[in-house]
């Protein structure tokens, strides 16, 4: 017998069961779970941690379970109305099983990517430039959704899209610079418009106050002079109307004679007679009254001192 072969047996002992410890003592990092399959079958899934496999039997693979952002290459993709943009877009997806990820797509990755690609042409060819340059909210809940109708039987989800770019071609970017050069001078000339038709406002109520506060101005010098006037003709009334009182009293008080009150009517015509005036108003009386002047001269005449005062 060969001395030398029990220490290589012995060593190859050794070797074989180091090899099986390490193939069945297996660590899962967090955020990954492990698929195990036992002779080509899937078997079960294993959490993170230490885990234990059967030697040369099971095989285990790793699945990432966290949220993965894809960023797909740049294409191009033809709108409604036959313009050539190029997009691009950011998936945010996730594995939520682990088994269905493996077994039921080669590559779920890759798959992701490809139909998001697929997807953005057909609702880019759905869409105008300019609903597509101004529907970017739209676009991504339209691509979430319709990715998320085929991702589902991979064990996929997708949690939010993002678009990155949308780019039109050169000559279309240049008419759009220009579209938005006339819009903002369009907009520029509404608010200078705008700016001169309320200054004319402003200006137009101003004179419109200052009309009001004149025309009130005016309204109260005339009502107050109209008040003074008022005052002044009630005043003048009152004083007359005592003085009145006043002769009326005296003239009653001293007991006056029908010759008296002649003798005063006729000092009253002399009055008139001395007026500038063209006119002079003879009352209606005044036939009384030459009357009651005859009859005062009958009574002067039988007064030798008052006849000689008259024929003088």
């Amino acid at each position: 017998m060969n001395p030398y072969l029990p220490p290589v047996v012995a060593a190859l002992i050794v070797l074989f069961v180091l090899i099986a410890i390490t193939r069945a003592i297996r660590v899962i990092q967090q955020g990954l779970v492990g698929v195990v399959k036992r002779l080509g079958q899937f078997h079960s899934v294993r959490d993170p941690g230490v885990t234990f496999l059967v030697p040369f039997i099971d095989k285990i693979e790793m699945v990432d379970m966290r949220e993965t952002p894809r960023t797909g290459d740049r294409q191009d993709v033809i709108t409604k109305d036959n313009v050539s943009v190029v997009v691009n877009a950011t998936i945010f997806s996730q594995v939520v099983d682990s088994r269905l990820a493996l077994f039921s797509v080669s590559n779920y990755l890759l798959a992701v990517d490809q139909i998001s690609r697929t997807t953005l042409r057909a609702i880019f060819g759905e869409m105008t430039l300019d609903e597509a340059l101004s529907q970017r909210e739209q676009i991504n809940t339209r691509l979430q959704t319709q990715m998320e109708t085929v991702t589902d039987k991979w064990g996929v989800r997708i949690n939010r899209v993002e678009i990155l770019d949308i780019v039109p071609p050169q000559n279309v970017l240049n008419a759009m610079a220009l579209q938005k050069q006339a819009d903002q001078e369009k907009r520029a000339a509404i608010l200078q418009s705008e700016g001169q038709q309320l200054s004319q406002i402003n200006v137009a109520e101003g004179q419109k106050q200052a009309q009001i506060k004149q025309a009130e101005g005016q309204k109260q010098s005339a009502i107050l002079y109209a008040e003074g006037q008022k005052q002044a003709q009630m005043l003048e009334a009152e004083g007359r109307s005592q003085a009145i009182a006043t002769v009326y009293g005296a003239i009653k008080a001293g007991a006056p004679t029908p010759e008296l009150l002649a003798v005063l009517q006729l000092d009253t015509l002399g009055k008139f007679a001395a007026s500038p005036n063209a006119k002079i108003m003879v009352p209606y009386e005044s036939a009384g009254l030459m009357g009651a002047a005859q009859a005062l001269r009958s009574v002067l005449n039988e007064v030798p001192e008052a006849n000689g005062v008259l024929k003088r």
